[in-house]
């Protein structure tokens, strides 16, 4: 990707975040807010009002821990995928307007959804290491490494259902069904381990479920990922981007014309 390429990309990520805010007294100060506000709530509701403690870590902050190391990186993927899912609708009029190559187009709400992410991550490890929790380090310089390959992923689904979404409009709402069902089959708020074990077992074929429990991992556990769960969501990130970017060149002229 050339300069101006990425210049592009850049500056439909920062018109993202004016957009997003516009409008608003604080303006971009809010994506500083939302996270505060986030974890204070999760915070006072289950550890102090609901004193909910999970085996694993001996604080009154365990369960919150627990939820927060599973919700951050889930919003991040979920809003990716949906919202990369109508990029090409979204944006049809940019698209008829200029030339662009339609396969980094979604790039920017994967960048957007990054810097939420970046800036949400650094609030929960204050939050940790103010609630005394000890916090792996050698393990928490693999977040950067699996946020990377959940948002392959998300990118690819993203970009898979943006082409289809061209000719069935109706796929924006059953994928907002399909994201809805896919994080009541994550453990997230409840742990894997409080299933029964072929459950369990199945909750390898989540690719969501593998790396959420690699967050849970460095921030619950205090321990390094499984690596072999993360093999799995990377070949089956890059499978799908192949199969996502297969079908968009077999449908491009179609796409830019219904565009």
């Amino acid at each position: 990707m050339d300069l101006m390429k990425l210049g592009f990309i850049i500056e439909l990520t920062k018109r993202d975040f004016t957009e997003r805010y516009a409008g608003s007294v604080l303006g971009v100060f809010w994506m500083f807010i939302w996270p505060l506000v986030m974890i204070a709530i999760y915070t006072l509701v289950f550890s102090r009002v609901m004193g909910a403690k999970l085996p694993g870590i001996s604080s009154i902050y365990s369960y919150s821990i627990y939820l927060i190391a599973g919700i951050l990186p889930w919003t991040a993927f979920a809003n990716t995928v949906s919202r990369a899912s109508t990029v090409f609708v979204d944006k049809g009029n940019l698209i008829s307007k200029i030339q662009i190559n339609l396969p980094r187009l979604p790039i920017y709400i994967v960048l957007s959804e990054t810097v939420t992410f970046i800036v949400s991550m650094v609030f929960y490890v204050l939050f940790v290491l103010m609630a005394g929790v000890e916090i792996n380090f050698v393990a928490l310089t693999m977040v950067p490494f699996i946020f990377m390959i959940q948002q392959i992923f998300a990118y690819a689904l993203g970009f898979f259902f943006a082409t289809i979404n061209v000719f069935f409009r109706d796929l924006k709402e059953l994928v907002g069904i399909l994201v809805q069902i896919w994080f009541w089959m994550t453990p997230i708020v409840y742990m894997k381990t409080m299933m029964p074990e072929f459950v369990q077992k199945l909750l390898l074929l989540n690719p969501a479920a593998l790396f959420i429990g690699a967050y849970q991992d460095i921030f619950f556990y205090t321990r390094l990922p499984d690596f072999s769960h993360l093999l799995v969501v990377t070949l089956m990130g890059h499978l799908l981007l192949a199969l996502a970017y297969w079908m968009f060149k077999k449908l491009e002229r179609d796409v830019r014309d219904f565009l």
